[in-house]
């Protein structure tokens, strides 16, 4: 129906636009003069509706090219921001995991001035994925005065020995390997024993049956076994247990050391036995 009319009245209609268009084109002329007769004015008024019209799809046209392009920088914008973001978390990242070295490292040094030990310090680079031993692996080894036998300490306690050295690294076993045994005596009162190794833990073995022992006690070195200096904590018992015949009593010990988070070590230079 509209096709239709639209195709009947054609001619008039596309008259009616060209005339419609010419007076606009006069009327926005006609806006920037100071004066205007009355013909000019008379053309001002009929065509006001239709550049009003104009005017508002002009606006709305421009309005929306320009959220078009605010958009596109936005989104650049944003895509800078971002990689920015994540620049900076890694900055973080690394920054955070020197301060925590940084603290680590400070609290060995401190404990080796304090103890007065010959210590030369040493990163953590592998362990051992087999869970039949209990090993660690050192950034330090022969060329840097590493020798088999060497204790191996960090601020909490003691780590284990030097088992295997190689030029540039060392594997050192842990107390708490099965094979590993530490002179030890109870610090309270003195009561000596040898601490060996369980996987995770400790026992205190041959600690005879009448000795005092309660849950709390701390484990230390006792200097005679060949590795560690006197004094190094070995862990805290955690059970003890007293059969009714026997010359010993069994004792529990837990770690001093978290071998789990071990990152810096000392290994005790000037202290092999």
């Amino acid at each position: 129906m509209l096709l239709e009319l639209l195709r009947k009245y054609r001619t008039p209609l596309l008259a009616g636009c060209l005339i419609l268009f010419a007076l606009l084109l006069y009327s926005a002329n006609l806006r920037h003069r100071d004066h205007t007769t009355l013909f000019e004015k008379t053309i001002l008024q009929l065509t006001s509706p239709f550049q009003k019209g104009l005017d508002l799809v002009w606006k709305a046209v421009s309005g929306a090219w320009d959220r078009y392009l605010w958009l596109v920088d936005t989104e650049g914008q944003n895509t800078r921001l971002q990689e920015e973001n994540r620049q900076l978390k890694a900055e973080l990242v690394a920054l955070e995991e020197v301060r925590l070295a940084n603290e680590r490292l400070r609290k060995l040094l401190e404990f080796r001035d304090r103890e007065q030990l010959s210590a030369l310090p040493a990163q953590v680079i592998a362990e051992d994925a087999a869970s039949w031993f209990r090993t660690v692996i050192i950034d330090k080894g022969t060329d840097d005065g590493i020798r088999e036998g060497l204790p191996v300490v960090v601020a909490e306690g003691a780590v284990g020995r030097i088992i295997r050295a190689s030029a540039h690294d060392a594997r050192v076993l842990l107390i708490t390997d099965a094979s590993s045994a530490v002179a030890s005596l109870v610090q309270r009162n003195r009561t000596r024993g040898i601490s060996r190794g369980r996987g995770d833990s400790l026992t205190l073995e041959f600690a005879l049956r009448q000795a005092d022992l309660e849950v709390g006690d701390l484990v230390i070195s006792s200097g005679t076994g060949g590795v560690f200096p006197k004094g190094v904590p070995i862990g805290t018992v955690t059970r003890v247990a007293r059969e009714e015949y026997g010359l010993f009593q069994s004792v529990s010990i837990a770690p001093a050391v978290d071998f789990a988070r071990l990152e810096e070590v000392l290994v005790l230079i000037g202290e092999e036995l």
